[in-house]
């Protein structure tokens, strides 16, 4: 009866590492798992949630942890159903969550054979796994559980500072299940590693605090290294930093103007990678890049830094320079059209949320849009899958978030990244639940490509077929089937209206428009903020 034991030992292990969530996409061969994990749920032992979907559940492991804080495992059967964790493995890979893939599989003498369900799963995330940690039923109890152990701190980054997904795979012998005695691992006591050094400058001339994707922590400390030197903060809205006196809502718009050309350090926080201005900027000759890493990896997309720091602490810049950018942010402010477009929606959906709220963004043209609203004195916890940027798996992950912060969350997406994760609409009736609103930018296709070379007119004649890529899909039909309260609206102060109430429940808000002229928008706002500096 060794397999139940090992399915009970992986158990035990990941609640004495303390570990809180599992998902589970149920099959045969992790059967003594999914019984395990039953019992840790009946007990109080951990939280476990079932996706039918592996994919889905991925992707929902993957905003657990970035909602906690803390590792999430998900557990798959053997087969192909490994290869649908690939896509979440590698967002968090690059975003540095730490996910413990645990996947089950057949005995290594069955490999090869032709044996059902069959493959070789080890290596099976290549590159987006940071370790393999194999464990056989052919074992014992305290190799499990170190093994386990092994896996949990690597997942974690404790002693490497880089955490990511770690893939764990355990080989079962028939019998599958069977009563067993529940075991009791005793986690070893491993102490974290941890950065500690400061780097300062000698003054804040020219200086901006940049700061991409980052977790709430690295916001908060970018946010204050801006105040306190008195330096523009130029954030992104998943930077968890946007906000306060030296946020400056159009940044991107202006680093092509007279006062973004002065710019001669960036100091630089998180993963900033979300629009060319900011790449531009990174790449820019007589630039220096300081890059503040919380982690044992650090992003230096122009492959340009001159310091990679733990900590930085500089002097109180010139108040002229700041308010440089303040009077050019409030000239683009005042002179930007208010139309019905997807500017309008980004800006009403973050006004929408506050403090004790959590908005999770959508990688394409949503979290572009939001990075032009205007800043919020109470913003919400933000995040996106910015790690890769993918489009895939957001409802999921936001999910994921939802469920381990318990706050009412929002999501703005557009119509193709909701149908690219239409599994996540369903909501299981065994499972818990969560308050979510899904705001969904629906004008039928990819309207980041119309901002794009291929948006120009030389290509117009194919746009439509391989860019822009119209469904024609009624999600309103699909959402309200599948149990979501769903309204639709055209306007701006309908839009307004439909935000208005508590987030309760699975809400889902469609916010119809049209693609048409959003190349020529996008081309007056760098306009705009060309000339506002």
């Amino acid at each position: 009866m060794n397999s139940p034991l090992l399915g009970a030992t992986i158990v035990s292990a990941l609640v004495a590492c303390g570990v809180t969530d599992v998902v589970l996409a149920p099959g045969s061969r992790n059967a003594a798992l999914a019984l395990a994990l039953h019992r840790a749920d009946a007990h109080g032992d951990l939280r476990l949630h079932v996706r039918i979907d592996e994919r889905v559940a991925a992707f929902t492991a993957l905003g657990l942890a970035k909602g906690s804080g803390r590792v999430v495992a998900v557990v798959t059967t053997s087969g192909s159903a490994v290869g649908n964790l690939v896509p979440a493995a590698m967002e968090a890979r690059a975003a540095g969550v730490g996910l413990m893939l645990i996947t089950a599989d057949r005995p290594a003498e069955a490999i090869g054979t032709g044996a059902n369900q069959t493959g070789e799963q080890v290596g099976a995330f290549g590159p987006a796994a940071l370790a393999t940690v194999r464990v056989s039923s052919h074992g014992n109890e305290a190799a499990w559980g170190a093994a386990v152990q092994r896996a949990h701190v690597t997942a974690a980054g404790l002693r490497t500072r880089r955490p990511g997904p770690v893939h764990l795979n355990a080989e079962f012998s028939p019998p599958l299940v069977g009563a067993v005695p529940a075991p009791a691992f005793r986690a070893a006591e491993v102490h974290g590693s941890h950065g500690v050094t400061v780097y300062e400058t000698s003054d804040a001339r020219d200086t901006v605090v940049l700061v991409g994707d980052a977790s709430w922590t690295a916001g908060v400390e970018a946010r204050a290294l801006a105040e306190l030197a008195g330096l523009p903060l130029l954030a992104e809205p998943s930077s968890n930093a946007r906000t306060g006196p030296c946020a400056i809502a159009h940044y991107r718009l202006l680093l092509d103007s007279a006062v973004g050309q002065r710019i001669r350090r960036v100091v630089c926080f998180g993963h900033p990678t979300l629009s060319r201005p900011v790449n531009a900027l990174l790449s820019r000759q007589g630039v220096e890049v300081i890059v503040v890493a919380d982690r044992a990896e650090w992003g230096d997309v122009s492959s340009r830094a001159a310091a990679v720091v733990d900590r930085v602490l500089m002097p109180e810049g010139d108040p002229a320079w700041l308010d440089a950018w303040r009077t050019a942010d409030m000239h683009v402010a005042q002179r930007r059209g208010h139309g019905w477009d997807g500017h309008t929606v980004a800006a009403a959906v973050v006004a929408s949320v506050g403090r004790g709220d959590a908005l999770f963004l959508g990688s394409s043209q949503s979290i572009r849009d939001a990075d032009l609203a205007p800043i919020s004195a109470r913003p919400a916890r933000t995040w996106a899958n910015r790690g890769l940027a993918g489009i895939d798996g957001t409802l999921s992950t936001a999910t994921g978030v939802a469920l381990a912060t318990g706050l009412p969350t929002t999501v703005l997406l557009g119509d193709l990244t909701l149908q690219h994760d239409m599994g996540a609409l369903v909501a299981p009736p065994l499972e818990p639940g969560c308050d979510i609103r899904v705001v969904v930018v629906h004008d039928d296709g990819g309207a980041i490509f119309s901002t794009l070379e291929q948006g120009g007119t030389a290509y117009d004649e194919a746009f439509e077929r391989v860019f822009g890529t119209p469904q024609g899909v009624d999600l309103a039909a699909v959402a309200t089937a599948l149990g979501w309260q769903t309204s639709s609206v055209a306007d701006p102060l309908a839009l307004e209206a439909a935000l208005a109430g508590p987030v309760s429940g699975r809400q889902m808000v469609i916010a119809s428009l049209t693609r048409d002229g959003r190349r020529a928008a996008e081309a007056s706002l760098h306009e705009l903020g060309r000339d506002a500096g």
